[in-house]
C-alpha cells in the first residue's frame, strides 16, 4: 500500500466517527516525519462551532504535539477538499503538503472552487495532491447523505401520523 493511501485510509476512520455521531463524515490526519500527530473529525453540530472542521481539529492536535503553530514538515490528509476557513489555517500554519480524497465543488478552496492552498500572493504555498482514495471518500459522503435523506423522510411520515 502506498503511504498516501494507508494515511487517506486513517483519515477515513475519523471520517466514520463523525458519521457515528451524525456528523458530516470528514476526517483529517496530521503527519510528521511518518507519523500522525494530529487528527480530527468534524464536530460540528456537536459543539454548535462552525470552526470545528476535521482540518482545524488535526492542525490543532499538530499544534500542541510540535508545540509550535508552524507546521512545515507536516502533511495533511483530508478526506475532502478542504473550504476556505480550513485552506487559510493551512497557509497560516505552513503545512507542506495536502492530500484530499473527493473535490468538493461548491467550497473546495484546494482546486475546485479557488485555490487558496497554492496562491503565490500569500505568505506560502502548499503542494496538493488530489483523488487519494477519492471513490472511498465521495462514496462515505454519498451514503451518508442518502442515509440522512432516508431518515428525514421517515420522521417527516412519523409527524403527519
Amino acid at each position: 500500500m502506498k503511504k498516501e493511501e494507508y494515511f487517506m485510509r486513517l483519515a477515513i476512520e475519523e471520517a466514520k466517527k463523525a458519521a457515528d455521531q451524525e456528523e458530516v463524515p470528514i476526517g483529517a490526519i496530521a503527519v510528521y516525519r511518518d507519523q500522525v500527530i494530529g487528527r480530527g473529525y468534524n464536530l460540528r453540530e456537536r459543539t454548535n462551532d462552525a470552526t470545528s472542521h476535521a482540518e482545524m481539529q488535526a492542525i490543532r492536535g499538530a499544534n500542541k504535539f510540535l508545540n509550535n503553530w508552524r507546521l512545515r514538515d507536516v502533511d495533511l490528509y483530508v478526506t475532502l477538499e478542504p473550504c476556505s476557513m480550513c485552506a487559510g489555517a493551512i497557509v497560516l500554519s505552513r503545512i507542506r503538503c495536502v492530500y484530499y480524497g473527493a473535490s468538493d465543488p461548491k467550497a473546495g478552496a484546494a482546486g475546485s472552487l479557488m485555490n487558496l492552498l497554492q496562491d503565490d500572493r500569500l505568505n506560502h504555498v502548499c503542494e496538493v495532491v488530489s483523488g487519494v482514495l477519492k471513490e472511498e471518500n465521495q462514496k462515505l459522503l454519498k451514503d451518508f447523505f442518502k442515509d440522512l435523506r432516508k431518515k428525514r423522510k421517515i420522521n417527516s411520515r412519523k409527524h403527519l401520523r
